[in-house]
């Protein structure tokens, strides 16, 4: 399969001479007719979607302004003439310049919660969203008792407005080394009106932090390995390099976290770090540490936790 653009399309020769689009008449062609594009362009998927049929129809009905928990109801809707120019520009640049749904749209999903994105930061995907859910618990006894958490390496800010749900009396820190990625957070936060229980701040991992501590610290920080990244599809090379790459066995952000985190936990505190499918390459890093491997509703062994009194003192 190839990558390269399709011929342009022309909606006035489709109308006037009975091109291919003119057949497409209700969402349910269009549907279908997106479903086959993405199919024949051979689109990798993994940014909120997993395949093409959620994908395209999470695409249309967003451009259409439909709710996509109705989905049946409209499939039989009539296409207005002036909605096809947009529903073909959106199905368009999915296939021939590979940008994912979520940059297409400005919007992506965790749960119920809905965020802003855009370039400047990695498209929110994380078991942490299932895991706080439930609060960390049984990790976290009385998420009421919680009053400072950490968010390490926050991009959009995603995790930091779930742990401000997640622990409702908790003081919010989300750190970053972009600064790019940080005023996409500043947006979202102020969007759930967090202002006042959110601090975003520049970072390398803990060095701006000074002397503070933490009862919960997160990260969900670059994992991903030289020889992943040399490999990656084209919607992944949308996403900022720096949000993905850690080195050749992608664990230098986790060296910097586990090197560091006693020092910033309190005495009861808790750090969780995701590291996707890296739990070997970990494991074999840090022989001595007694990891505990979550398990969310969807998978297990891609975070583990460990408490203050189990990680190396600085």
């Amino acid at each position: 399969m190839t990558d390269a653009p399709a011929h342009p399309h022309n909606e006035d020769d489709d109308h006037e001479h009975g091109g291919p689009l003119a057949e497409l008449v209700t969402v349910r062609d269009w549907l279908r007719y997106a479903v086959s594009r993405f199919t024949r362009g051979g689109l990798s998927f993994g940014h909120g979607s997993t395949e093409a049929f959620d994908e395209a129809a999470y695409l249309l009905f967003h451009t259409l302004a439909l709710p996509l928990d109705r989905l049946e109801v409209f499939l039989d809707a009539c296409i207005t003439s002036e909605e096809r120019p947009a529903l073909l520009e959106i199905i368009d640049r999915r296939v021939d310049e590979r940008i994912p749904a979520a940059y297409l749209t400005h919007e992506a999903w965790m749960g119920n919660f809905h965020f802003y994105v855009d370039p400047r930061v990695i498209i929110p995907r994380s078991y942490f969203g299932e895991l706080l859910d439930e609060g960390l618990a049984p990790w976290v006894e009385d998420p009421d008792r919680v009053g400072t958490a950490l968010d390490l390496c926050t991009g959009s800010g995603c995790l930091a407005i779930l742990m401000a749900h997640a622990f409702p009396q908790a003081h919010i820190t989300a750190v970053d080394l972009s600064p790019d990625a940080l005023t996409v957070a500043r947006r979202n936060v102020d969007d759930y009106g967090l202002q006042g229980r959110i601090d975003l701040i520049e970072s390398d991992v803990f060095s701006a932090l000074g002397p503070r501590r933490f009862d919960v610290i997160i990260s969900n920080p670059p994992y991903v390995t030289a020889d992943s990244m040399s490999r990656l599809p084209p919607e992944y090379r949308h996403e900022p390099e720096q949000a993905l790459a850690a080195g050749p066995d992608g664990l230098d952000i986790v060296r910097q976290i586990l090197a560091q985190a006693h020092h910033h936990l309190t005495p009861q505190g808790i750090l969780a770090v995701e590291v996707g499918h890296n739990r070997e390459l970990v494991e074999e890093a840090f022989p001595d540490l007694p990891f505990t491997w979550l398990a969310s509703a969807t998978d297990e062994g891609k975070v583990f936790l460990l408490t203050q009194e189990q990680l190396p003192p600085p």
